[in-house]
């Protein structure tokens, strides 16, 4: 597009590690063919080493639960209030807001009364619950942005503009070496099996999965002394935050910074919480445990609002339990060593989750996720 004497500026609210890595990899494709633009906003360490400007860093406040967003909720309120002020003051050409729902639904409402255009990346779950919410962000927004394909028709029913836009992960879930090289790199060695832990991206995820998840581990050690451990460090994780439980295990356990996807390529079974990263291990199609905890009545309320019977998106997608779900009082280390030491043990079991994992990867396409959604904030830009 042809720059304007005054570049346009782009305000990105993300709440969370995957929103901010969402962000960033959309504002680098915006610039390919808009080298002018600015962009500004909420994110993390992505974001920023991107080009945006981050004002407010968010890595405290991506949390999940009524009773975790609660305890957050002063830090919250602030952010928030910290977003209306660049969007009153700044006045923003477009506001992109990146999942994180709640939070984005009150700015985008601010937004729209400013007279900002605001586009919404990442549906909520309509789909899981409480349908009604297509009119409610149908009033706040220009355009919502999808990554499920079944997601359009939702807001095609109620008249809201709508964009099948491709599902970020599958741009960028490729490992950057050989599992070879891998292999020697993280000091793994290629005869013995390994088992990745994924205890999520968020600090009160790796204090809730994480305890349970070495426990696990120990007991797998335990029966099978020639497996090996890898942990692949979120950016959004401090060293201290995981070394607090690292510290209390005899286990060994490989961690590694800012290279998920070649952690994962080593792995022979994942156990993962519910989220992102479930569908990124899909995509790399290396069976998995999903696990997932919350405060007990964060929990109760969930499971009167929410309409389907899965968590983990790799089985929401294929619409049947393809990947073993440990949720809340199911949740022990018994119960997740079990599944772990069945899926390194029966080939058979094995076998069909990674065909299962397979045919997920083939429904959500052949990516772009990040080059539809820049040129579709560009078309916005542009009055289009």
């Amino acid at each position: 597009m042809n720059s304007p004497q005054s570049p346009h500026t782009v305000l990105f609210s993300a709440g969370e590690a995957s929103g901010d890595g969402h962000a960033a990899n959309m504002f680098l494709e915006m610039k390919q063919r808009y080298p002018a633009l600015v962009g500004i906003g909420m994110g993390g360490t992505k974001m920023r080493e991107a080009g945006i400007d981050v004002r407010y860093d968010s890595a405290g406040i991506g949390v999940i639960g009524l009773v975790e967003v609660l305890k957050h909720y002063g830090e919250i309120r602030r952010a928030l209030r910290l977003m209306q002020q660049i969007v009153a003051r700044e006045k923003p050409d477009l506001l992109v807001c990146v999942d994180y729902k709640e939070f984005n639904l009150k700015l985008a409402r601010f937004a729209k009364r400013q007279g900002i255009k605001v586009l919404f990346y990442v549906s909520p779950q309509v789909w899981a619950w409480r349908q009604g919410r297509v009119k409610t962000y149908g009033k706040a927004i220009d355009m919502m942005a999808v990554i499920f394909p079944f997601e359009t028709r939702y807001y095609e029913a109620e008249n809201v503009p709508v964009r099948y836009v491709g599902h970020p992960s599958v741009d960028k879930v490729h490992p950057q070496r050989s599992k070879a090289e891998d292999f020697e790199l993280f000091d793994l060695e290629p005869s013995r099996p390994v088992v990745g832990i994924l205890p999520g991206s968020r600090g009160n995820e790796i204090k809730r999965m994480l305890p349970v998840m070495l426990e696990a581990a120990e007991k797998l050690a335990a029966l099978r002394p020639q497996l090996q451990f890898i942990l692949p460090q979120a950016d959004s994780i401090e060293d201290s935050v995981l070394a607090e439980h690292l510290q209390r295990t005899t286990l060994s356990v490989h961690v590694v910074k800012s290279q998920p996807y070649d952690v994962i390529q080593c792995c022979d079974a994942v156990m993962t919480t519910s989220g992102t990263a479930s569908l990124e291990i899909a995509l790399l199609q290396v069976p998995m445990v999903i696990v997932y905890r919350l405060a007990a009545f964060s929990y109760w309320l969930g499971k009167r609002l929410v309409k389907i019977p899965f968590i983990g998106l790799p089985n929401i997608i294929a619409g049947k339990g393809i990947v073993r779900e440990l949720i809340q009082e199911q949740l022990s280390a018994d119960n997740l060593a079990a599944e772990i030491g069945r899926l390194l043990d029966d080939t058979a079991y094995r076998e069909g989750c990674i065909a299962e994992l397979g045919e997920v990867k083939r429904q959500l396409g052949c990516g772009g996720g990040s080059r539809n959604m820049a040129e579709l904030a560009l078309e916005m830009l542009r009055g289009r």
